[in-house]
């Protein structure tokens, strides 16, 4: 959070339930070392106190475009010139599309058009609002023109469903923002990703394949393009969009991945193999629905291709980085794997532990590399991943140097 020390923050509050979770971030934001100015629109004034944020920002608290006192001096421009950063949290349904429209109705929508500093997008919502296409268009659109966007996560929401569309956790927005000010350390540096499962068929119906989401990868794609990487994404079947900047590429099986990996490595300056590729695959998948009867059903398994030996095999191979999930003996098998596959760094996960790792948001890795070692205390997986995309780049650099 150090990226955030001085900086001039505007957060912009919208009218949502998760209007109470920012005044938690405003609190992480001060703790960064920021300066904060908030800006509520008329509805989030209905959830929140103007006099809370107040409180915590030791800042007035901005709320009319056209406030008598402020606009003798263009108060609503003063405030866009001030900011070094942006952020809108919660965005709701309504103010996604009123700012893909260019709408400056209120004091909030009229900063975003006047500034010119980053704006990064808190979306919050019911999980029906946010799958709707129109959302997902206006979200799209605004990623497009520049803007970055951090969550939402998925889980129960105040209106008793369940799904995406609850605001990203306060921790998580700060390191979003803060990594608006991360040096471009990547900037020049080409990175192949691999995320996800993959899928092993046993017929037209069944498959093989493991508890990844996928959103590890994703967010490490998401975090290297911050860093100013080209970045080339090659996942396997997974629900998640595929970050704005990377060349996504989807496959299914293990040695489509491997296909895909190895037509695209040449060049490729950091490799980072995330990606929960089948160890094995069905020897002869059938070309029928098998049908369930009364007798016990025996699979002949067969090992897929080793995609990372395979990569680091490499007359020149790229920095090479891998994972390994393990249930026991955490380090030992890391530090094995990162010498029996020649790779420059390994980052290992325990995983069947619950809140961490395949099916979760949050992770904890322990990262090894040839002299050195660091822990990545637990924390939502965007923020793993920015800490380690900083750490990759470090080795490399000296690596290279």
């Amino acid at each position: 959070m150090s990226n955030l020390e001085n900086k001039r923050i505007v957060l912009i509050v919208s009218g949502g339930i998760a209007a109470y979770k920012a005044l938690e971030l405003v609190r992480r934001l001060r703790d960064g070392g920021a300066s904060v100015r908030v800006v509520m629109t008329e509805a989030a004034q209905r959830f929140v106190g103007q006099l809370s944020f107040q409180a915590l920002s030791g800042e007035p608290v901005h709320t009319d475009l056209l406030d008598p006192a402020a606009e003798a001096a263009m108060g609503h421009i003063e405030i866009a010139r001030w900011a070094d950063g942006v952020v809108v949290a919660p965005a709701t349904a309504d103010f996604l599309a009123r700012l893909r429209a260019g709408a400056a109705n209120d004091l909030a929508s009229t900063i975003c058009l006047a500034t010119s500093a980053p704006i990064l997008l808190a979306p919050a919502m019911n999980q029906q609002m946010w799958q709707n296409m129109a959302t997902k268009d206006n979200v799209a659109t605004l990623i497009k023109r520049g803007l970055r966007s951090v969550g939402p996560d998925s889980g129960a929401q105040a209106c008793g469903e369940f799904g995406p569309g609850r605001m990203a956790e306060p921790v998580a927005i700060a390191a979003a923002l803060a990594d608006l000010f991360v040096p471009q350390t990547l900037s020049g540096i080409r990175v192949l990703v691999t995320a996800g499962p993959t899928h092993e068929a046993i017929d037209p119906v069944r498959y093989l394949t493991n508890r990844s989401t996928g959103k590890m990868g994703f967010a490490l794609a998401q975090a290297a393009l911050e860093a100013g990487a080209e970045v080339i994404l090659i996942h396997g079947p997974v629900s998640l969009s595929a970050p704005s900047g990377a060349a996504a590429i989807a496959v299914v099986s293990a040695d489509e991945m491997f296909h895909a990996v190895m037509e695209n490595i040449k060049n490729i300056d950091i490799f980072i193999s995330c990606a929960a590729v089948a160890d094995y695959r069905i020897e002869s998948p059938a070309t029928q629905k098998r049908k369930k009867n009364d007798t016990s059903l025996s699979l002949t398994l067969t090992p897929t291709r080793d995609i990372l030996k395979s990569v680091t095999a490499q007359s020149m191979p790229p920095f090479a980085v891998g994972f390994a999930a393990e249930t026991e003996n955490l380090l030992e098998h890391a530090r094995s794997k990162l010498e029996r596959k020649s790779l420059d760094m390994i980052a290992a996960n325990q995983v069947g532990v619950k809140g961490l790792g395949f099916e979760s948001s949050d992770n904890e890795l322990h990262v090894l590399w040839k002299g050195g070692q660091q822990h990545l205390a637990k924390a939502p997986k965007e923020v793993i991943a920015r800490q380690l995309v900083g750490l990759i780049a470090r080795v490399h650099g000296q690596k290279e140097s």
